[in-house]
C-alpha cells in the first residue's frame, strides 16, 4: 500500500508538472533531483544500511545504542553543515552547474541549504525506528511523508510554476524531519542521548565499510545522468531532455515494485544462502516467477503508451512515445541484471560492486554520448538498453559458477 500510495502521488505530481511547466521545466526538475540524490547519499555518508544494522544489533544494549545514535547523529551533524555552508554561498556557482547560464534560480541552492539538515537528519532517524524493528512506523512516516509532500508540491507549483516546482523538490524531504523525529520520541530519549562523551571513532570506522558501496552508487549514478541530460539540453535543446526526464519518471513508477520485492524479500534470501546451490535456487525463483510477469507488464504498457501519456502528461508530451521501445527494452535487461547485482550486496563484494558500477556508468555516459549523435533523443534510451545489456552480461559471466553448479 505504501509503495501504491508513492505511485499515485507520482503519477498526481507528474501531471502537475506537465500542465505547469512542461517538458523544459520537467528537465530543470530531473536535474535537480539528480544533483539532490547525490547530496543525499554525500550528507549521509552512505550510513543507512549500517546504521539498521548496529542499531538491531544492539537494540537491547542500551549504552552501544546511545553511543552509535550520538556518534552518528554528531557526524552526520558537521557534515550537512559544511555541506549547507557550500550550498549557501555557492549559490550562484551551482545554479550554473545545475540548470546552464540561462536558467537564474540560486533562490532554490539557498533554501537547499537551510533544509538539508532536517532532510539527512530524517534519512538517520528512519533508519534508527527501521533498526529498532518498528517495520508499521517506517511506513507510516513514508506515507505521511509523501501525502505532506504533495500538498507542497501542489501548493507550490500552482503559485511558482517552474519555481514552486524546484523549490518543491528541496523543501518536502525536509519536512519529514518532523514526522520521523515524533516517532523516534516515542521509542528513545532521543535529546538526553545526544552527548558528545559518547562519540565512538570506533563506530564510524565500522560503517565505513557499508557506506562505500552505497556512495559509489548513489552519488556517481545521479551525477552521470545529470552530465548525459545536460548534454542533451547543449545538443538537442531542453525540449527534448524533458521528454528523457518524463520516460525516465513513467519507467521508476514500474520498477519501484521490483526494487521493493528485491530489497524486501529477495536481499534477506540472498544474505542467508550458504551454498552457491542456494544462491542458484533464489536466482531462478526470481527469473521463472517476477520477470515473466514483468515482461508481460511493459509489453502491455508499450502498447497503451499514448493513452498512458495523454493520461498522465499532456498532448505536448506525445514524442515521449518514441523513447518507450528503447526504454522498456533496457529495462527488461536491468530487471534481469537486478538480482545478480544483488548478490554483491548480499556477500559484500566490494570492490567487484564498485568496479562493476563504474565500468557500467561510463559505458552509459560514453555510448550516450555516441548515441545521441546518430539518434537524437532515442539515442539516451538505446545507449541506456545497450548498457544494460554489456552489465547484464558481464554479472552473468561472473557468477557463471553459481549457475552451472549441479
Amino acid at each position: 500500500m505504501s509503495v501504491i500510495l508513492k505511485i499515485g502521488i507520482g503519477l498526481i505530481t507528474s501531471k502537475l508538472l506537465a500542465i505547469f511547466i512542461g517538458p523544459s521545466g520537467m528537465a530543470l526538475v530531473g536535474n535537480l533531483r539528480n544533483f539532490l540524490t547525490s547530496l543525499e547519499s554525500i550528507s549521509t555518508l552512505g550510513f543507512q544500511s549500517g546504521i539498521v544494522k548496529y542499531v538491531a544489533e544492539n537494540e537491547k544494549n542500551k549504552s552501544e545504542l546511545q553511543k552509535i545514535i550520538a556518534t552518528v547523529f554528531l557526524t552526520l551533524l558537521v557534515v550537512v553543515i559544511v555541506l549547507s555552508g557550500l550550498l549557501f554561498f555557492l549559490a550562484s556557482f551551482w545554479n550554473n552547474r545545475i540548470f546552464g547560464d540561462n536558467f537564474e534560480f540560486s533562490l532554490v541552492f539557498k533554501i537547499l541549504a537551510l533544509a538539508l539538515p532536517w532532510y539527512a537528519i530524517s534519512i538517520f532517524l528512519l533508519a534508527v525506528i527501521n533498526g529498532l524493528g518498528k517495520f508499521k512506523k517506517v511506513i507510516w512516516v513514508n506515507c505521511i511523508g509523501n501525502t505532506i509532500g504533495l500538498v507542497v508540491s501542489v501548493l507550490l507549483i500552482l503559485k511558482f510554476t517552474t519555481l514552486g516546482a524546484l523549490l518543491a523538490v528541496v523543501i518536502s524531504p525536509a519536512l519529514l524531519f518532523f514526522v520521523t523525529f515524533y516517532f523516534i520520541n516515542k521509542e528513545i530519549a532521543f535529546f538526553d542521548t545526544i552527548k558528545f562523551r559518547l562519540f565512538d571513532f570506533r563506530i564510524i570506522k565500522n560503517l565505513s565499510s557499508y557506506s562505500l558501496m552505497a556512495l559509489v552508487s548513489a552519488v556517481f549514478g545521479p551525477l552521470v545522468f545529470l552530465a548525459i541530460r545536460n548534454n542533451v539540453i547543449q545538443t538537442l535543446g531542453i525540449d527534448q531532455a524533458g521528454y528523457w526526464e518524463t520516460m525516465t519518471r513513467i519507467s521508476s513508477y514500474y520498477l519501484l515494485f521490483v526494487s521493493t520485492l528485491l530489497s524486501v524479500y529477495f536481499l534477506p534470501k540472498l544474505s542467508n544462502s550458504k551454498t552457491d546451490q542456494e544462491t542458484k535456487s533464489i536466482f531462478w525463483t526470481y527469473y521463472k516467477t517476477i520477470l515473466p510477469v514483468f515482461i508481460i507488464g511493459v509489453t502491455i504498457i508499450y502498447f497503451l503508451r499514448f493513452f498512458i501519456i495523454k493520461l498522465l502528461f499532456t498532448a505536448e508530451f506525445l514524442p515521449v512515445e518514441n523513447l518507450f521501445l528503447g526504454q522498456l527494452l533496457g529495462d527488461v535487461f536491468k530487471v534481469c541484471s537486478l538480482i545478480l547485482g544483488f548478490q554483491f550486496l548480499a556477500k559484500k563484494m566490494t570492490a567487484a560492486f564498485i568496479i562493476s558500477e563504474l565500468l557500467s556508468l561510463a559505458g552509459l555516459y560514453f555510448s550516450s554520448l555516441y548515441f545521441i549523435r546518430i539518434f537524437g533523443i532515442e539515442g539516451v534510451v538505446l545507449a541506456q538498453a545497450f548498457d544494460n545489456f554489456l552489465y547484464l552480461f558481464f554479472l552473468l559471466f561472473y557468477f557463471k559458477n553459481v549457475f552451472i553448479n549441479r
